[in-house]
């Protein structure tokens, strides 16, 4: 899964208090809402069988940064390449821009609902391309013999560290001019990242054996293998708060395009909103995502752990 449930429910709340008043007033009410559906977009993977390429681009398969030969406009992407290319490559730039869109027409609608949905999906899908990993095909070091390590990036530092030793002020939310080249200029921040990444962890394995790799913990009443402490807070160390930089530049950007879509659609009152529930069939897919992630059924193509 993307950064793991932690962090995205984190990013997603750390957002709403950078925005400003004009928006905390639907927002700051709403924050359990935003935060608890932050995770959606992961549970969505058992759901729908293309879910998965939402959240990550190989851009490694189109040839070397800055990636100029890869069209930053969808239509043009097709044009130059299959659909089933992008898909099987991955297509969050594309696809987080997609869903930009829909939180702007929420606002331009004054649909609550629409919008409140939308803010925690885009949240969702700008932090992914916020990671390293998210932007390469060795995604979990599948290629170099490091799985596991996507997970202790996103996952167990966060979990670990981010609420006693990151810095989470980002500073207020800012307007994006270009909402497309934003998203890819983050992408473009994470990919080159993701070498340092894997780098980093093969020589720090060299100085641990295997016993303090590893320890074995109780989750949901199972002994599961994990990363141990010490392992995860030298990784950490070594990459020199990187986790803490991408996760602070998560916060920002999806706080920068929500209050973006705010403006560009005419900056409405938000107290002045219709839908301000959520209709029967939406709150029977908010169950369906909950029940299909508990039954651990992914039809996805592919996942991220």
């Amino acid at each position: 899964m993307a950064w793991g449930f932690f962090a995205h429910r984190r990013i997603n709340r750390l957002a709403v208090f950078t925005l400003p008043p004009q928006m905390m007033r639907l927002y700051k009410p709403h924050i359990e809402f935003i935060t608890e559906h932050a995770t959606d977009p992961d549970k969505l993977r058992y759901v729908l069988k293309e879910e998965g390429s939402h959240h990550f681009i190989d851009i490694d398969h189109y040839g070397i940064y800055p990636w100029d030969n890869l069209p930053r406009k969808w239509n043009d992407a097709l044009l130059q390449f299959s659909r089933d290319t992008l898909m099987n490559y991955g297509i969050v730039p594309w696809y987080a821009l997609q869903v930009y869109y829909r939180l702007e027409n929420a606002f331009r609608d004054k649909n609550q609902a629409a919008i409140l949905k939308w803010s925690a999906y885009l949240g969702h899908y700008v932090a992914d391309a916020c990671v390293p990993l998210h932007a390469n095909s060795n995604y979990n070091g599948q290629l170099t013999g490091q799985e596991g390590i996507h997970a202790l990036w996103e996952s167990n530092i966060p979990e670990l560290l981010a609420d006693t030793t990151f810095n989470y002020w980002t500073g207020k939310a800012e307007f994006v001019d270009h909402p497309g080249n934003y998203i890819w200029e983050i992408v473009l921040e994470s990919a080159p990242a993701a070498d340092s990444v894997l780098q980093i962890e093969r020589r720090l394995l060299q100085d641990f054996s295997s016993s303090e790799v590893y320890a074995y913990v109780n989750r949901n009443s199972r002994i599961v293998r994990t990363f141990s402490p010490a392992f995860v807070t030298a990784y950490n160390q070594q990459m020199n708060g990187m986790v803490a930089r991408r996760m602070s530049r998560a916060i920002h950007a999806v706080a920068s395009l929500w209050y973006t879509a705010w403006v560009n659609a005419g900056q409405p009152d938000l107290h002045e909103l219709t839908d301000k529930t959520f209709s029967q069939k939406e709150l029977d897919e908010f169950k369906t995502l909950d029940e299909r992630w508990h039954n651990a059924t992914v039809i996805s193509e592919r996942t991220h752990e």
